[in-house]
């Protein structure tokens, strides 16, 4: 049987009945992240919040989740409408353990589905938008495996788009055997275009009819080989 809506689920599609548009960040915040890095990505998830709240859509549609990875997989926020979204501070610490954080946020996307279908409530593709400047690390060979061939499924049935974004350093390599789209480079730490970018492209997906293809900006952020 299937379980009832959670209360606030349904007061809040009540409240808000427009179609969720949902973007799960998937971050990489291990030791090597520290520094830098880290303070970079902080700043670029307020301009991430700040870009959202200037169009007039997205604030209601753009539902954003982060899930954190290090030695530990944390759900830093659940799914939240952009118009109520705080950019977090995120610290670092230990290894890379990315394939438990892929099983973690294809997990809350399927979860988040499952609520949008119980309360009737159109959803758009969902995104996750993995940022990482490593490769696996603490993790069995077999479970990344499994992690990759999951994400394969989820693209090729169209459940998920993946993205996967290498900061210097990435093994970008290993990473595109990972995900299925060409993984894309960041150029030195420039979060904030990054970011401007993922908000812009969230803005034209929310403004779309559900279903309909949308043609997305080039990259500007991006090494280009």
């Amino acid at each position: 049987m299937a379980e009832a809506p959670r209360l606030e689920d349904a007061v809040e599609f009540a409240e808000n009945p427009e179609p969720r548009c949902p973007c799960v960040l998937l971050l990489d915040t291990s030791g090597s992240m520290q520094g830098a890095p880290i303070e970079a990505l902080n700043r670029g998830l307020k301009t991430f919040k700040d870009d959202l709240m200037r169009d007039p859509v997205a604030p209601k549609r753009v539902e954003v989740a982060i899930v954190t990875f290090d030695n530990e997989i944390t759900v830093v926020q659940d799914f939240i409408t952009a118009d109520r979204f705080e950019a977090p501070t995120l610290e670092c610490q230990g290894m890379t353990h990315m394939a438990a954080g892929i099983n973690t946020a294809l997990d809350l996307v399927q979860a988040r589905k499952e609520r949008y279908n119980e309360s009737g409530v159109p959803y758009y593709r969902p995104w996750v938008f993995m940022i990482t400047d490593g490769r696996p690390q603490g993790e069995m060979p077999d479970f990344v495996d499994l992690a990759a061939q999951r994400i394969q499924e989820e693209e090729a049935t169209k459940r998920v788009v993946f993205f996967g974004v290498g900061v210097e350093g990435a093994d970008i390599p290993l990473l595109s055997e990972i995900v299925v789209r060409t993984p894309m480079r960041l150029r030195g730490l420039n979060f904030n275009e990054l970011f401007v970018w993922l908000s812009r492209s969230m803005h034209a997906v929310s403004d779309s009819k559900v279903g309909e293809a949308v043609a997305l900006q080039p990259p500007g952020w991006t090494v280009v080989d």
